[in-house]
């Protein structure tokens, strides 16, 4: 399971290619990035766009990373239609959430690929309970760990609002590859029952923090 799959090797080549062409170009990142007013006024092409944009190259790399390292996962287990429909599914997902949590803000704008990649992280995770990673490339630690830890720190980052990064996205994807990968392998709720109630531990978080408005 190294060997990196045709459509995973494809979509990181047009993330970094409309990615560095918004670095190069102001223009073309406005244009295609999420906001807020645009979309209101029927540019809705930026909910799919705005999700291969980055903010910078470590942006870029991060996504790009952690889709590599758990891509295989979803596309051996499911294929590579059901990875497609997650990995799009997610990414619309999340900058639906997004408009949702901000539609009253038309200035309020976001760039990048985490809605698809926490789509297919979650997805992983529900599929390998088991699987582990190594925390910067030394420490090993479970998958869902760190799962759960990067929708922890994205609270914060919806919270704190400090750079042009879709938290939002992040869990409107990891809901959309959550309820997608159950609905196309339902069979998860009864060999990986407990992992399944672990990952929407923060999904309902989030919805308790935004109903007592700490977000």
């Amino acid at each position: 399971m190294n060997s990196i799959e045709l459509v995973t090797l494809l979509l990181i080549a047009i993330n970094v290619i409309v990615s560095f062409k918004g670095f190069q170009d102001t223009n073309f990142f406005n244009r295609y990035k999420f906001m807020v007013g645009p979309i209101k006024n029927g540019e809705r092409v930026r909910f799919l766009s705005s999700g291969f944009l980055h903010v910078d190259p470590t942006h870029l790399l991060v996504n790009m990373l952690t889709l590599y390292f758990f891509a295989n996962v979803v596309i051996y287990d499911l294929g590579v239609f059901a990875f497609i429909i997650i990995y799009l599914g997610s990414l619309i997902a999340g900058n639906l959430f997004s408009f949702m949590m901000h539609k009253k803000n038309s200035y309020y704008s976001a760039v990048g690929a985490s809605g698809a990649v926490m789509g297919v992280l979650y997805s992983a995770i529900l599929l390998r309970p088991d699987m582990m990673l190594g925390l910067f490339f030394i420490i090993p630690i479970p998958a869902y760990v760190f799962g759960i830890g990067y929708l922890l720190y994205t609270l914060y980052g919806m919270k704190a609002q400090n750079d042009l990064i879709g938290h939002d996205a992040h869990f409107g994807g990891a809901m959309a590859g959550y309820f997608i990968s159950l609905v196309l392998a339902p069979s998860l709720l009864q060999t990986n029952l407990l992992m399944a109630i672990l990952l929407l531990i923060p999904l309902i978080l989030l919805f308790f923090l935004k109903r007592i408005g700490k977000l």
